[in-house]
C-alpha cells in the first residue's frame, strides 16, 4: 500500500467522523445548542467546540509549523479537564457561554478541518503523530455518543417533550426467553490484544481466575423492571446498598429516567418523543444502585467485568451499556502516558464502576468487547441497562 493511499484513507476517515458529529446536531434548533440542565450534561455547542479544540491543540499547534490558532480564548473555553493545558471554564458554566455563537463554532470547525486536511497530506504528518491522531478520532466518537445522550436529556426535560428525530433509533427485536449461560471455573485472559486502536485502560492483557458462573443471554426488559417497581422495589431497603438507599430517599426515586406515569399509563421519553412504554424493550437509563437492587430482588447479581468479557462472545451486546460489579481500576502494568494525554483515563480510576458493551447511541466502529466505559454509581443519563449473573 502506498503512502498516498494511506493518507487518502486517513483524510476520508477524519472527514467522515467530523461530518457525523454535525449530522447528529442537524435536527437541533439554535436554542437547543446552548442548554445545560445539569452539570453532567454539556451543551451541544460546547461538544462541537471541544472536539475541534482537541485537534487544534494536540495535533496542529505542536506539529504544523506556522499554524495560527483560530481564537486564543478558545483554549480557556473548550479545555475540558486537562490541567496540563491550563485554565478553563468550569464545567457548570458551560451553559452560560452565549458566546462564541453557534455560527462561530461552525466557522471554527471549518477552519480547523481545512488545516487538518492540509496537514494530513503534508510531510509533517509522520508516524509519530499517528497514535495521537487515532486517539483524537476516537475521542470525537466518544463525544458523538455524549452528544446523543446530552441532547436526549435536554429535550427530555423540556415540558413539551419534543422528538429529536422521526427515524427509529432503537433496535426493536422481540426478546427470546432468557437463558443462563454457564462457564466453568478456570483461568481466563482479558484485555485488548492484536491490531487496531484501543484506549490505554484496555491494555495489559492478563490472566484472571473465575469461579463457576452463569450469565444471562438477554438484557433485562422494561416488563421485568416494571415488575420490580410494582413489587415495591423502590421501597424495600433490603435490596439496596446503603449508599443506594440514601440516594432513593434523597431523590424520591421511583422509576428509570424518562419514565412518566400519565393518566395511569407508563410513558417513556425516547429520541422519537414521548411514547407508551415498550414492555419488550431492554430497560434503559438506570444507575448502578438500581441495577444492583434489581439483581438482588431477582436473587442474582451483576457480572464482574472479567465475567462479562469472557462471556461476551456467547450473547448479543451493543444496545445498552451494561453495568458490571467491578470498580474502575487499572489493569496490571497500567502506565499513564506523559503530558496531557496521560490525563485521559488514569485520573478517573477512583469511585466509579465499569460499564461494558456499547449502546444505541454508540457510533459505528466504536465498540469492542474489551472497551472499559466507566461512570459514577448515581448517574443514569447514559444508555445503561442490566444483564444478570449468578
Amino acid at each position: 500500500m502506498t503512502q498516498n493511499i494511506v493518507t487518502s484513507d486517513l483524510v476520508k476517515k477524519y472527514t467522515d467522523i467530523r461530518k457525523h458529529s454535525e449530522k447528529i446536531c442537524a435536527p437541533l434548533e439554535i436554542e437547543d445548542y446552548v442548554v445545560q440542565p445539569i452539570v453532567d450534561v454539556s451543551p451541544p455547542k460546547w461538544h462541537l467546540g471541544h472536539i475541534t479544540w482537541f485537534f487544534e491543540t494536540f495535533i496542529l499547534v505542536p506539529n504544523f509549523p506556522d499554524y495560527k490558532v483560530f481564537d486564543p480564548q478558545y483554549n480557556f473555553v473548550f479545555n475540558s479537564y486537562y490541567e496540563t493545558i491550563g485554565a478553563r471554564v468550569i464545567r457548570t458554566d458551560r451553559g452560560n457561554l452565549s458566546r462564541p455563537s453557534v455560527s462561530d463554532i461552525y466557522k471554527y470547525r471549518k477552519y480547523v478541518d481545512e488545516h487538518m486536511s492540509i496537514f494530513l497530506q503534508s510531510q509533517f504528518m509522520t508516524e509519530a503523530v499517528e497514535p495521537l491522531m487515532e486517539l483524537g478520532l476516537n475521542h470525537e466518537q466518544q463525544h458523538q455518543e455524549l452528544l446523543i445522550t446530552d441532547i436526549k436529556y435536554i429535550l427530555g426535560h423540556n415540558p413539551l417533550f419534543p422528538a429529536y428525530t422521526k427515524e427509529s433509533v432503537s433496535r426493536k427485536e422481540k426478546p427470546e426467553n432468557t437463558e443462563m449461560i454457564r462457564f466453568s471455573e478456570g483461568v481466563y485472559e482479558i484485555g485488548f490484544e492484536g491490531e487496531g486502536f484501543c484506549f490505554d485502560n484496555e491494555l495489559g492483557r492478563h490472566k484472571v481466575f473465575l469461579n463457576d458462573f452463569e450469565i444471562a443471554n438477554q438484557l433485562v426488559t422494561n416488563r421485568e423492571y416494571l415488575e420490580f417497581m410494582e413489587a415495591g422495589g423502590y421501597s424495600d431497603f433490603k435490596h439496596w446498598h446503603a449508599e443506594g438507599w440514601d440516594w432513593v430517599r434523597q431523590n424520591n426515586a421511583k422509576s428509570p429516567l424518562y419514565w412518566h406515569q400519565i393518566e395511569g399509563k407508563w410513558m417513556n421519553y425516547t429520541l422519537n418523543g414521548l411514547q407508551e412504554l415498550d414492555l419488550d424493550d431492554a430497560v434503559c437509563h438506570i444507575n448502578f444502585y438500581e441495577a444492583s437492587a434489581f439483581a438482588s430482588w431477582k436473587g442474582m447479581r451483576l457480572p464482574t467485568e472479567a465475567e462479562w468479557e469472557v462471556a461476551s462472545g456467547h450473547f448479543d451486546w451493543g444496545s445498552r451499556w451494561e453495568w458490571t460489579n467491578s470498580a474502575y481500576l487499572p489493569y496490571p502494568g497500567f502506565k499513564k502516558e506523559a503530558g496531557a494525554v496521560g490525563e485521559y483515563n488514569g485520573k478517573f480510576m477512583v469511585n466509579q464502576m465499569v460499564l461494558r458493551g456499547a449502546s444505541d447511541a454508540t457510533p459505528p466502529g466504536h465498540s469492542r468487547n474489551t472497551y472499559r466505559n466507566f461512570f459514577q454509581t448515581n448517574l443514569k443519563w447514559q444508555f445503561t441497562g442490566i444483564r444478570l449473573a449468578r
